[in-house]
């Protein structure tokens, strides 16, 4: 296709086959698409007072995008920051397929930044949302003994150790029983020393007494129904039907009670670097990120009690 004139329109028409066909987006991605990159080339064409080119797409200036995006931002249905970056991606996506394959590059657009998200805080769960969830699987009607039993404890750890899915589903039958701690290996190889409770160490042994398979010491110690390696989108599946049943939010996830066992430990008087290392994290900023939520309801808590929070 490279050197054949065509219209930004065409050219828009023939990046949507590329995605469709090559790519394979799904429908509903290539829909979003083509509304942006439509939006895109009316409001350039209205911008020039032409229909434009392929090669005057080469010519687009950093100034007319990011008057695109000043209009996608103040429009009859304006963008958050979070769209307003997604439209800025799916035009740099835009420009990238004509650039590599209509050879028509527009240096221009490399001068464009993106507006600045405030990253989202997680959301933990409440206490008696937590405890509900943990208790919620005895009552699972298609649930084995032992399954019920299994799904607990691995709630537990994640609750009750703040561990991740993947580090709750790396132990093996040699870890268990529990003991009053667990050495886990983390992102980044990160090792760190967790304290176990007790509730959380008699969940897993309620799930040794049921667990009908004999497993080696190396063996996972979490096991699906037909025996082998129980997965993590079994948890997330888990995880999303109990709440359903409880009527829970749709923020109600394993990664969500990991945040409240961080958040609830805040809240019960833990300092930022205890959490930070129970947790595993490198940075006590992501520490920051997971309990800002909490620390917010502390300080404003503290500037309506505290004698001289008003300066005086």
């Amino acid at each position: 296709m490279a050197g054949v004139e065509l219209t930004a329109a065409e050219a828009l028409l023939a990046w949507l086959e590329h995605l469709a066909h090559e790519r394979r987006l799904s429908p509903r991605t290539l829909e979003a698409y083509g509304h942006i990159g439509r939006l895109y080339v009316a409001f350039l064409e209205r911008h020039r007072g032409e229909t434009l080119t392929l090669k005057a797409m080469g010519t687009i200036t950093a100034a007319e995008v990011r008057a695109h995006l000043a209009d996608r931002r103040s429009g009859d249905h304006p963008l958050a920051a979070r769209s307003l970056s997604q439209t800025l991606s799916a035009v740099r996506g835009f420009h990238a397929f004509l650039d590599r394959r209509l050879d028509t590059p527009a240096p221009q657009l490399a001068l464009v930044r993106g507006p600045r998200i405030k990253p989202a805080l997680p959301r933990p769960v409440s206490e008696d949302q937590a405890r509900g969830l943990l208790a919620e699987p005895d009552a699972d009607p298609d649930a084995e003994p032992w399954e019920a039993a299994r799904d607990r404890v691995v709630l537990s750890l994640l609750y009750g150790c703040g561990l991740r899915i993947s580090e709750a589903l790396s132990l093996t039958r040699a870890e268990a029983p529990l003991g009053d701690s667990l050495r886990i290996v983390g992102k980044g190889s990160k090792t760190r020393i967790v304290p176990v409770l007790p509730a959380v160490r008699a969940a897993a042994d309620a799930y040794l007494a049921l667990l009908p398979f004999i497993l080696q010491p190396a063996d996972p110690l979490f096991r699906a129904r037909r025996g082998g390696p129980l997965s993590p989108r079994h948890v997330q599946a888990s995880v999303q039907r109990l709440r359903g049943r409880l009527g829970l939010p749709e923020r109600t996830t394993p990664h969500a009670l990991r945040h409240s066992f961080a958040t609830h430990l805040l809240g019960a008087g833990a300092d930022l670097r205890s959490i930070q290392e129970l947790l595993g994290h490198a940075s006590l900023s992501t520490t920051q990120k997971y309990t800002g939520v909490d620390a917010e309801r502390l300080l404003s808590a503290y500037s309506a009690a505290h004698p001289r929070a008003s300066g005086a």
